[in-house]
């Protein structure tokens, strides 16, 4: 969960800038974003420097007065994020750059820097105090909180767990829930739906919940995950909506749904971690047919049976991959978890620097379009004046004199998108096979321990103890009230 801070400059901004947009705090400035102004700390100051003295009337060059009194020049705030959230410098960035959007719109000068040199990610965020419309931006308490709350709001649409619940605490069900009800629909079967139709297209978890969180969904991630549906008053944890539905059975559902398994599985080789994975199968379907293992379903909308058990088809979907990647021994899968997983940091680097590269060109064409479609006009407002001028620099920073130039960088970032859905494509790929290889690891570990039968026996057993439990209590409930 991040935690937001923020510091007023009321002295000298360019040693702020320097600060942030320091190379070896930001992989020599991958991680660095501005919003109408240019990302290098002499430029960016020089441009908030000219909209700040026309709109207060000050200069920005001034030092700190003793007194106390000085104004605020700028809005220096820190996004830190737990480590156990295990944020990575790509999210946080976005997470930073739509906040800045979000909180104070499309007319503000910011600069932006993901800093990556300590044990935490966290996020720097610089606002110029005046905007380009001369809208002012103020640091105190209540701006405080209304930017931990927008902060808590983009974490959510990223699937981040947000610092503090704003959310109604109320406990009387609305009258939409009600209506369920009396049709028969709980909030439950509800979540239950929307978590069924969304299986296919996602590619992991966390896509599902940040999927559902833009319907409109609010998750909220503890020791476990709860789901509150728009309009439902009380969250509900993933587990109370069924085995099918716990983080376990989603995360299974998911990354093994199109691989199959279970009939016609071609074997390579009689290799020791093949005997176990069918020696093993076969212990599962029998406790399934004896009725002694926990009933998860690999399909939710099919009746449970032996040939639907999501344990018994996740066994059988590895052990398809096992085959049909030739994997040898347990040595063998760990080399291509190892090599799997240093390929796919150096494709996300790529794809990083790729991202902020595609952003730089895309501000740089749309800077340069509106230049070219004001610079004659003389009736234009005092923020489109300021545009123009900072536009202007950073068309004369990158060789750009008429319209004609601008196709240039229209080509460049044709390319770049085509590249980069490439790339994804290819991420997904890799992330998706790496998923597998580790899930079948850590699968055949508990084999060879002889865990995971003993596993399967102990959760049913826990399972039937619940609702033996559940039953005692249901009864003397009813007892009581005779």
């Amino acid at each position: 969960m991040p935690y937001c801070k923020s510091v007023a400059i009321h002295g000298h901004v360019a040693k702020t800038l320097k600060y942030i947009l320091d190379p070896d705090k930001t992989e020599k400035l991958l991680y660095t974003s501005s919003i109408n102004c240019m990302t290098e700390s002499d430029l960016a100051f020089t441009q908030m420097k000219a909209v700040y003295e026309q709109y207060a009337r000050r200069s920005y060059d001034a030092p700190q007065s003793k007194s106390g009194k000085s104004p605020v020049k700028a809005i220096h705030y820190i996004i830190s994020f737990a480590d156990s959230e295990n944020i990575t410098p790509e999210l946080a960035h976005k997470i930073a750059k739509a906040l800045v959007r979000k909180n104070f719109g499309d007319d503000a000068q910011a600069v932006i820097a993901t800093h990556t040199n300590t044990d935490h990610v966290h996020c720097h965020i610089l606002v110029n105090s005046c905007s380009l419309s001369g809208k002012r931006f103020y640091d105190n308490k209540k701006s405080l909180r209304i930017v931990r709350e927008n902060t808590n709001g983009v974490c959510r649409a990223y699937g981040v767990t947000p610092a503090l619940n704003f959310e109604n605490k109320g406990r009387s069900i609305s009258h939409y829930e009600w209506e369920c009800r009396k049709k028969g629909i709980s909030w439950k079967e509800h979540i239950r739906n929307a978590i069924d139709s969304l299986i296919p297209s996602v590619i992991s978890l966390d896509d599902l919940l940040s999927e559902l969180e833009r319907r409109g969904y609010i998750i909220k991630r503890d020791r476990l995950i709860y789901i509150k549906a728009p309009r439902q008053q009380r969250s509900v944890s993933l587990w109370k909506l069924g085995e099918d539905y716990t983080e376990e059975s989603l995360n299974a559902r998911i990354l093994w749904r199109m691989v199959g398994g279970g009939n016609g599985i071609e074997h390579f080789s009689n290799t020791a971690i093949e005997r176990a994975y069918i020696s093993v199968i076969g212990e599962v379907r029998i406790l399934a047919s004896e009725k002694r293992k926990v009933p998860r379903r690999a399909n939710p909308n099919a009746p449970y049976v032996i040939d639907n058990d999501l344990d018994i088809y996740r066994l059988s979907a590895q052990l398809t991959v096992i085959n049909r990647d030739k994997i040898m021994s347990i040595e063998d899968l760990k080399y291509r978890i190892d090599k799997q997983g240093a390929e796919y940091i150096a494709l996300q680097e790529q794809l990083s620097r790729m991202l902020l590269e595609q952003e730089q060109v895309q501000e740089l064409i749309r800077q340069s379009e509106f230049y070219f479609a004001n610079v004659d006009k003389t009736d234009l407002s005092a923020e489109d004046n300021n545009r123009l001028e900072i536009y202007k620099s950073s068309m004369q920073a990158n060789d750009i004199h008429s319209p004609d130039d601008i196709n240039t960088w229209r080509e460049q970032n044709s390319k770049l998108q085509s590249d980069i859905m490439a790339l994804k494509n290819t991420l997904t790929e890799k992330k998706n096979k790496l998923a597998m290889y580790t899930d079948i690891r850590d699968t055949y570990n508990e084999m060879s321990r002889g865990d995971y039968i003993s596993k399967i026996v102990e959760e049913e057993k826990l399972r039937r103890e619940q609702e033996r439990k559940k039953k005692s209590q249901e009864a003397k409930k009813k007892k009581g009230s005779r």
